[in-house]
């Protein structure tokens, strides 16, 4: 299975606005006075410095300012399957995030940046698959809020800065770039500054803390998870022309599809096991903003547990099959595994909910007809799960540390192959744990939900994306968990 043809790359951009004034008089005076020639060089560097120094300063003064301004009104969003971030638009409580950040969720968790906690309303959804939702927070008159940019005010270039809740255990995360590219056609804020799964929901910002965008989780391939260098934000334009449609009460009550991509052309919905439909790849596709390649995507109901196996042919094209969750993330991908140049994604789904098939290409520009089949099998006799590794262990003050955070952690690995399912458990009877699941090539492929009190243990199932070696991290979700836990790694078909 080749899934490395639709990694991101970083684009590198350089600025230099340092003026050397002083310098430049200095240097001068050397055609004058060249018996101070070595005191004008020294000087020269000084006032060189003293220039870094000041536009350093005033940089610093920005970031501050802007993180002041904002970071009171940007809020963590919990739901029982997952977390992300958000904003707050007025003082009566009034939420906005991504919908892939509520999924099918009616009341969500508010954790706003002084620890105070709110159950909150889930009241509105973009239309047409746009990844916005909108939540009530009752009884409120004065809480903190973030302020709107004007539409069309955003221009490439300009500094952009971003806050949220990066996987879901940084609270008030910041960070910097510029606004890389303004995709008005599709709604998009193209940025460098760093965005990382949790940030989603939470606000892109300019330079006077205004809002600019709505950070999303655009599909980002297997591989390739977390920060790649280039983000994106569903653009102001977009988000007030929303807005407007929650105050109206003309906005959806549920999400009318699965939010993908920041909003495209909507999902043909289909059903499982129904008859093979005929597609085509051509100009009127929608654009994956990775490679560039054509895709179609369609939507089906799925349930936990439920083992489905997608089948995309064609003599035209090289097909490729990616599978999203409902919260819009990257569940499996396959390239060949039909025979030939065909795909074929087989998975258990994790959960319930709307599910999202990308019929996709290989390579940018390919086009062609193909026939997609989306199947459940059923069987009548069970099968029993194949532990592949079982240890007990305990998390204490000599244990390594987890670097972004000081948690406790011990490293297993097991083998497995490309399109394996497998089931991961965490379970202590001292402390909260958490799992995090690495690739051969280092990646992340997959991590637990935040903890809860109803169900401290983490827990995952997963598609493994390649055949080789993989990390499993058992950490404890807090730097101050202590104590003995059982890790089990099971095959699950």
């Amino acid at each position: 299975m080749n899934c490395d043809r639709h990694l991101n790359h970083r684009t590198v951009f350089s600025f230099l606005a340092v003026r050397l004034t002083a310098t430049t008089l200095l240097a001068s005076s050397l055609l004058v006075y060249d018996a101070i020639a070595p005191y004008a060089w020294s000087a020269s560097r000084w006032f060189g410095q003293s220039n870094i120094a000041i536009a350093q300063d005033a940089e610093e003064s920005v970031n501050v300012r802007v993180y002041s301004a904002a970071s009171p009104a940007v809020v963590s969003i919990e739901t029982a399957t997952g977390s992300g971030s958000g904003s707050i638009i007025s003082a009566d409580g009034l939420v906005m995030t991504n919908a892939h950040v509520l999924g099918s969720a009616q009341t969500a968790t508010v954790v706003l940046a002084d620890g105070r906690r709110f159950e909150g309303e889930v009241i509105a959804f973009g239309e047409g698959g746009l990844d916005l939702a909108a939540i009530r927070i009752p009884n409120q008159r004065n809480l903190p809020t973030i302020s709107l940019a004007r539409p069309n005010s955003v221009q490439v270039g300009q500094r952009a800065f971003a806050i949220g809740n990066p996987f879901g255990r940084f609270q008030g995360t910041f960070t910097t770039g510029i606004v890389s590219r303004v995709d008005a056609t599709r709604g998009l804020v193209q940025t460098d500054a760093a965005i990382n799964p949790g940030n989603s929901g939470g606000p892109l910002l300019n330079s006077q803390g205004q809002m600019i965008g709505v950070n999303s989780a655009i599909f980002n391939p297997r591989g390739s998870a977390g920060n790649t260098g280039i983000g994106f934000a569903i653009a102001i334009d977009r988000v007030q022309s929303f807005l407007t449609a929650v105050e109206e009460g003309r906005a959806p009550r549920t999400a009318q599809q699965s939010p993908m991509l920041g909003g495209g052309k909507p999902a043909q919905r289909i059903g499982l096991n129904s008859s093979p439909l005929s597609g085509n790849l051509d100009g009127e596709s929608s654009v994956l903003p990775s490679d560039g390649s054509f895709f179609n995507a369609y939507t089906f109901e799925g349930r936990a547990g439920q083992r489905v196996v997608i089948e995309m042919t064609s003599d035209e094209l090289n097909p490729y099959l990616i599978l999203l969750k409902p919260d819009g993330t990257d569940l499996a991908q396959d390239d060949n595994s039909a025979g030939g140049n065909n795909a074929r994604v087989t998975a258990v789904l994790p959960g319930d909910g709307l599910y999202t098939v990308l019929a996709n290409s290989n390579q940018a520009g390919e086009t062609g007809r193909y026939q997609l089949r989306v199947t459940a099998p059923t069987t009548t006799t069970s099968t029993r799960a194949v532990v592949l590794l079982q240890e007990q262990g305990t998390l204490g003050p000599r244990s390594p540390q987890w670097p972004e955070d000081g948690s406790p952690y011990q490293e297993y690995q097991f083998t497995g192959r490309a399109g394996q399912v497998v089931s991961i458990e965490m379970a202590s009877p001292d402390f909260e744990t958490y799992l995090m699941l690495f690739g051969e090539d280092g990646q992340l492929v997959e991590r637990s939900n935040v903890p809860n009190p109803q169900n401290p243990n983490a827990s995952m199932l997963v598609s493994l994306p390649a055949t080789g070696t993989y990390r499993v991290i058992a950490n404890a979700y807090s730097r101050t968990g202590r104590g003995s836990y059982v890790l089990t790694v099971r095959q699950e078909e």
